[in-house]
């Protein structure tokens, strides 16, 4: 088998100029003084770099008026059963009702449909109940519960 010639390396060195942060660079260069050529520091400053210009805060959007009249908070949500456990604070809230949850990232309306108090059903329940409600949509803690009329 027939070798390879291998590439020839170019003895060179490659000057490389770094600059570190804002510290200036330092570069030599000959200078001739006479007949012999005697080496000189001198410094160049690096140029400052403008800060970026800050953007503005995002507005935040106008608040939304309620839908209705605020009645609880869901405190706990199981997502193998579909089932929020609210906590209503005002009012009462009977089968057949209209709801409206509403939280950072929830926002559906529903008919009530099945109430529970202790995994017993109930038709009817009032301030300062947990209660447990079938939901059509992901509930999370602390979305707020707001009656229809």
């Amino acid at each position: 088998m027939a070798k390879r010639a291998k590439a020839k390396r170019s003895k060179t060195k490659v000057k490389r100029k770094r600059s570190l942060g804002k510290r200036p660079v330092v570069r030599k260069t000959p200078v001739k003084v006479g007949k012999k050529a005697v080496r000189k520091a001198t410094v160049r400053k690096t140029p400052v770099r403008k800060a970026p210009a800050r953007r503005p805060a995002p507005a935040m959007p106008p608040e939304r008026p309620a839908p209705g009249a605020r009645i609880g908070v869901v405190t706990h949500y199981f997502s193998h059963l579909s089932v929020a456990v609210i906590k209503l604070e005002t009012g009462t809230l009977r089968v057949g009702d209209t709801i409206h949850i509403r939280g950072h990232t929830t926002d559906f309306s529903q008919r009530v449909e099945s109430l529970q108090v202790d995994r017993v059903n109930v038709t009817e329940v009032g301030p300062r109940d947990d209660f447990g409600l079938k939901v059509a949509a992901h509930a999370r803690e602390h979305d707020t519960v707001y009656k229809l009329s």
